[in-house]
């Protein structure tokens, strides 16, 4: 699946998941390596990296981030592979 088509479908299933969330798409060219989404919920948040699949090339530094901001609060890759696992791991984290 093409990247910008999951995470377009993404983003609408994260709105109906956590409903009055905020998704934000960070510019790739800020800080190169940044997770492309911010997901903010209540007084949470998020950030998720889109790839299209499970094998898909990651960036110069975007290991680095999704690890850092997990340490944070929560950051994870996410894939059609992944996808229903990733959003049970953050609703645990939201609603915890």
């Amino acid at each position: 699946m093409r990247e910008n088509i999951f995470q377009a479908k993404l983003i609408r299933d994260l709105k109906n998941l956590f409903p009055g969330c905020i998704v934000m798409k960070n510019d790739p060219n800020y800080i190169q390596g940044i997770p492309d989404l911010l997901i903010l919920y209540g007084n949470k948040w998020a950030s998720l990296e889109c790839k299209g699949s499970e094998d898909a090339p990651r960036q110069a530094n975007q290991t680095y981030y999704v690890d850092r901001m997990d340490r944070m609060s929560f950051s994870r890759f996410i894939f059609p592979e992944n996808k229903e696992e990733v959003l049970n791991e953050l609703q645990q984290a939201f609603y915890i």
